[in-house]
């Protein structure tokens, strides 16, 4: 619940831009807030093993974009209180979450709830089961299984991922205060190397830095 009390449901949002900027054009809200979410994320590594040898070292490359996995469970029996049309309620979740032929393309999402981080994310996979029915056939329940993947453009992973090892490159901008040296001993773990930052840079001097200036730090060896 939130703050006043209020069951909160979990909402996911649909954009037809890919820095999802603007408003959302539409969303769906769950009928009942799902018992399990699942996050699921998987390390990518370069294997290299040497001659003669039984093992392999494994380098890091990076972190692949993650899944999320919900169930919505949809009632339209009346037990909860509530009536709703659920084959209505499917067309609402297939329509935000699925193919817009406005961008060519399947929306981009954004799912929250409660406490949880916004998940940027777009539709994986979904299913749905149909539980109950009147004579007539038309359903009264369903639960719809999604399958959700990560999608986040390129500065906003590096910015996330908050990389700090020396051996990769680094762009960073000047703060009221910084110095070259100062900069080089947060990245690189010492001072030491901020003429060989100078140099990269093309900065005649390392002494007069400006607030909003780029610095690029290359990577080192370690």
């Amino acid at each position: 619940m939130n703050d006043s009390g209020e069951l909160e449901k979990l909402v996911i949002k649909a954009f037809d831009q890919a820095d999802y900027s603007g408003e959302a054009i539409a969303e769906f809200k769950a009928f009942m807030n799902p018992n399990e979410i699942t996050m699921a994320y998987e390390m990518e590594y370069d294997s290299a093993q040497g001659s003669g040898t039984t093992g392999s070292r494994m380098e890091f490359k990076k972190v692949k974009p993650g899944d999320l996995t919900l169930e919505f469970y949809l009632d339209g029996s009346g037990a909860s209180g509530e009536l709703i049309d659920v084959q209505e309620q499917v067309g609402v979740f297939q329509s935000v979450t699925g193919y817009n032929g406005d961008i060519h393309r399947p929306n981009y999402l954004k799912v929250a709830w409660g406490s949880l981080p916004v998940k940027r994310c777009v539709l994986k996979s979904a299913s749905v089961a149909y539980k109950l029915f009147r004579p007539s056939g038309m359903p009264l329940r369903a639960v719809i299984s999604a399958n959700f993947t990560d999608n986040s453009d390129d500065e906003t992973r590096v910015a996330l991922a908050q990389d700090q090892s020396p051996d990769l490159t680094h762009l960073r901008i000047v703060k009221a205060g910084d110095t070259l040296p100062l900069m080089c001993q947060r990245i690189y773990g010492s001072p030491k190397h901020y003429l060989s930052v100078a140099r990269a840079n093309g900065l005649d001097s390392f002494r007069n830095l400006s607030a909003g200036q780029q610095i690029h730090f290359p990577p080192i060896e370690k």
